[in-house]
């Protein structure tokens, strides 16, 4: 058999061809960065803004090679959980779990206080919702002793404000009839199957989770007031009294009193400042579209967004793009 030698020369200049070829695919590889939004149940408002988040990186990742992808979770405390673990870049959160977080409180005490936490912004407000079976007659909260309730899934903010507000009226889950943990995206057909009376959520308005039961089966607001709501409100400083807007809703001309909280967005102080910088930057420099993508955003004010629910400190990356706008 014929041996053909090749000039070493030529040999090495042939290798230096296939690893010149090769570099810029590699190159191109190692510019293209992916970050994951950790948000919520698909019907929530959660879902739809990690959504709209990610395709306003996405629709300019040609320029700064960032890939933004969403994923529905738990929630609340499954974001900022999965955030500390390096499982998530960013996750939304309410605010009242965002300051539990940062001075490890109530489901944050065993792990301590996460200090790398960091905000980015506040989006919309999230009032305390409760609906009700229409044939269950039910006009209060107070009304629910001994009835069947979802108290909300573990793990979720949601639960969090649930546990809260049980622990000011005094009473446990024990002081209902029955108690599910179902998630947000379930519990609204879970109440028109008659499987439960009423449930508990703290939600954007409109909300899919909301409209569906009202349509589907009668189901009613049930406004959140009280000795308990006034001591919850007096006493911490991510709650505020408000109210569900009139008319939303079939059946419900009138505003539904109650207080919440505000959808808060969140990081970790580990995420690269270049990150966080081109999604700020690809949120307010197309802002006008962004309040159109859910209706729940559609009065939010940047310099309120800053500020406003924020208990961890803003994120190094963010403060450069507000410094820059001139908002701090």
């Amino acid at each position: 058999m014929k041996t053909i030698r090749m000039n070493p020369l030529r040999l090495a200049l042939s290798v230096a061809a296939a690893l010149a070829m090769a570099v810029p695919a590699s190159s191109a590889m190692a510019q293209q960065k992916f970050t994951t939004i950790g948000t919520g149940g698909v019907t929530g408002v959660y879902y739809a803004a990690g959504g709209s988040i990610c395709r306003l990186v996405n629709k300019d990742r040609a320029k700064h090679g960032i890939r933004c992808s969403v994923e529905s979770t738990g929630g609340s405390v499954f974001n900022i959980n999965t955030i500390r673990a390096g499982e998530l870049d960013f996750g939304v959160a309410q605010s009242d779990v965002q300051y539990n977080a940062v001075n490890g409180l109530k489901q944050f005490e065993k792990d301590g206080a996460y200090k790398e936490l960091r905000a980015v912004f506040s989006v919309h407000p999230e009032p305390m919702t409760v609906l009700a079976r229409k044939e269950v007659g039910i006009t209060k909260f107070d009304d629910f002793k001994g009835k069947r309730f979802n108290v909300g899934n573990p793990g979720s903010g949601t639960r969090a404000s649930m546990d809260e507000l049980l622990s000011a009226m005094g009473w446990t889950t024990a002081s209902f009839g029955l108690v599910s943990e179902l998630k947000n995206d379930e519990q609204g057909a879970a109440l028109c199957d008659n499987k439960i009376d009423g449930f508990f959520s703290s939600v954007g308005h409109p909300s899919a989770m909301v409209q569906d039961p009202i349509t589907t089966c009668g189901a009613k607001l049930v406004p959140l007031t009280g000795a308990a709501v006034d001591k919850l409100v007096a006493g911490a400083p991510y709650y505020a009294k408000v109210s569900i807007p009139g008319g939303l809703y079939a059946g419900h001309p009138n505003p539904t009193p109650t207080y919440g909280v505000l959808a808060t967005f969140v990081t970790s102080s580990k995420v690269p400042d270049e990150t966080v910088y081109e999604l700020v930057k690809a949120v307010f420099e197309n802002f006008e579209d962004f309040k159109k993508l859910h209706p729940a955003f559609a009065h939010l004010d940047p310099k309120g967004m800053i500020k406003n629910g924020l208990s961890a400190p803003l994120h190094s990356g963010a403060v450069k793009y507000y410094k820059e706008k001139g908002w701090l």
